[in-house]
């Protein structure tokens, strides 16, 4: 049983995303780029892979609801990286000092099965993690508590000494639900304040 660890989210905790990101390089125009991430490309629809939608059923349905934006539609699935620019400022050093203290790293990320196999290898941090759930794989999604009760489960994790890292209060309450401390993150400097006092690195 794995006495300490804490537990990371990947989106908005230790990576920046937005489907911006990306289509703001494709669509010139502010407003046209607004609309199409509330109607075509969605968050809410991407959401669709995070719990497990293949995109071989997702694209060509979509594509048929929008002909005039297939060629989007496709980068989306192509150039998916993009939506995912840069680290979050601090958060990679706090996993470094994290992993160098000798504290176990997990992750449990809603991220789509296909894109996780084409980001994963381009981020090195994750080397550190003993861990990842994958909501895409699983086919669970946070702040589901079968998710994280899946990652206690399969990584021997005592609930007691862990700490959920999420920046959505859902998210965060989900794992609290489990007894896993929670810290809702707004920022490395907090968090990193949060580590100290909880004593997972030295002050």
């Amino acid at each position: 049983m794995i006495r300490q660890s804490v537990i990371f989210d990947v989106g908005r905790v230790l990576f920046d995303w937005d489907l911006r990101y990306l289509f703001a390089k494709l669509i010139a125009d502010r407003d046209e780029l607004e609309r199409f991430v509330t109607n075509v490309v969605t968050p809410q629809w991407h959401f669709q892979h995070d719990a497990g939608r293949p995109l071989a059923d997702m694209l060509p349905e979509r594509k048929a609801e929008f002909p005039d934006h297939a060629a989007l539609i496709d980068a989306y699935a192509t150039r998916f990286n993009e939506t995912i620019p840069a680290a979050m400022p601090g958060s990679l050093a706090l996993v470094e000092r994290l992993d160098a203290a000798g504290v176990p790293l997990f992750a449990i990320t809603n991220f789509g099965h296909e894109f996780w196999e084409g980001f994963r290898p381009t981020r090195p941090i994750f080397d550190r993690f003993q861990g990842i759930i994958v909501s895409g794989t699983e086919k669970l999604m946070k702040p589901d508590p079968a998710i994280y009760r899946l990652a206690l489960d399969r990584f021997g994790i005592d609930p007691a000494g862990a700490l959920f890292v999420d920046d959505v209060a859902a998210n965060v309450a989900g794992a609290e639900s489990l007894g896993i401390a929670g810290h809702l993150f707004k920022g490395a400097a907090m968090l990193e304040n949060d580590l100290v006092r909880r004593g997972y690195l030295p002050g």
